[in-house]
């Protein structure tokens, strides 16, 4: 079987020392046979596959109406990157040629630009020229590095980016501090027997309730000052933390079942960001009083907030002798403090209970 080979002319940028950047002109169905859209999803075992989001359709019909006009025009480059079956043959000055190899399908993705090329390839205008930023990488690490980079600034969902951080070096320090609650709250939303097993809204899960963003903010927390903090300083911190947070939200769901089971943030501030992020800090305070992270610690500590909360109903009234409707709690800071040291305040002023002797989860 012959090797299917296309080349482009296009010109080679001097940049990084082992990376190659090209850029080629070409048209939505060429760009087609070298490079492919892959959609993020999760696979059996549940792990990340894939890093881009899902198509709006609304945009690209937009885009494409836009196209269809005889005097469109397109001048933002696409970026597309490629692990293997490309390489670059040098001519002279900058010129050079881009050779892909497509036996097998495209080798290489979208890495930049998917609603654009989708759009266009809905045109049927088979003569009209995009320009190509074609990144040459080591590895798919190297690849999900680029497209984390190149999106960061823009306008792309964030719970994207951060459900790509798990796994990935090497990046901005204000990316690597929120790849360990990215990767806990990967953990505990796919993990067998998790408590928040599936539960957790994210672009792989989008069926889920709690927003990960709200989960990633309660373990910001805890990692900065709290319990996750002082297990991360252990041996085996990353499993400690996870077993912590599961246990938690395993003792929060038995203590409040009637305002956590089939409920949605529109019902319920204790699934709601706001509660899930102010709750975090009453998880720290329970551990810093106990020293256990046993479900049974968790419940026995909870217990100073049963009958004291307006998860779904009634007013919160605050130490101030302001009261909220219960739904009027939002996830600004002021509001997510508030509740956090009503909570906290509940707990820290009552008797300390026995530890708790249940197995962990």
């Amino acid at each position: 079987m012959s090797k299917k080979k296309l080349r482009f002319e296009g010109f080679l940028a001097a940049q990084g020392s082992e990376r190659n950047v090209v850029m080629i002109r070409a048209t939505a169905s060429e760009i087609a046979e070298i490079a492919a859209i892959e959609r993020l999803a999760r696979d059996s075992n549940g792990r990340a596959v894939g890093f881009q989001r899902p198509q709006v359709s609304g945009h690209i019909s937009e885009i494409r109406t836009y196209l269809e006009q005889d005097d469109a025009v397109l001048p933002n480059a696409l970026v597309l990157a490629f692990v293997e079956n490309a390489r670059v043959i040098p001519g002279k000055g900058a010129q050079c040629v881009l050779e892909v190899t497509a036996s097998n399908g495209p080798p290489g993705f979208v890495v930049d630009g998917q609603q654009r090329l989708t759009a266009l390839s809905q045109t049927g205008r088979g003569d009209f020229q995009v320009f190509a930023s074609c990144l040459l990488c080591k590895d798919m690490e190297e690849l999900r590095r680029q497209f984390i980079l190149i999106n960061n600034t823009r306008p792309l969902p964030k719970s994207l980016i951060y459900e790509l951080l798990p796994g990935v070096d090497e990046l901005p320090e204000r990316l690597t501090s929120r790849a360990l609650a990215a990767a806990l709250t990967e953990r505990l939303n796919f993990a067998e027997g998790s408590s928040l097993r599936h539960q957790v809204k994210m672009q792989t899960n989008p069926a889920g309730i709690i927003k990960d963003t709200a989960l990633q903010k309660a373990i910001l927390n805890s990692e900065a000052a709290g319990a996750i903090q002082v297990l991360m300083s252990g041996k085996d911190g990353l499993s400690e933390s996870q077993g912590l947070l599961n246990n938690y939200f395993a003792a929060v769901q038995e203590v409040f079942p009637q305002a956590w089971a089939q409920r949605k943030p529109t019902t319920s501030r204790l699934v709601h960001g706001a509660g899930v992020v102010a709750m975090g800090f009453v998880m720290d305070e329970i551990y810093a009083r106990s020293h256990s992270a046993s479900v049974d610690s968790f419940v026995a500590g909870l217990q100073p907030l049963v009958g004291a909360t307006a998860w779904t109903e009634g007013h919160w009234h605050f130490g101030d002798g302001e009261q909220i409707p219960w739904n009027h709690i939002e996830f600004t800071p002021r509001q997510i403090q508030q509740l956090a040291e009503h909570l906290v305040s509940l707990v820290r002023h009552t008797k300390q209970p026995k530890r708790a002797t249940r197995s962990t989860r």
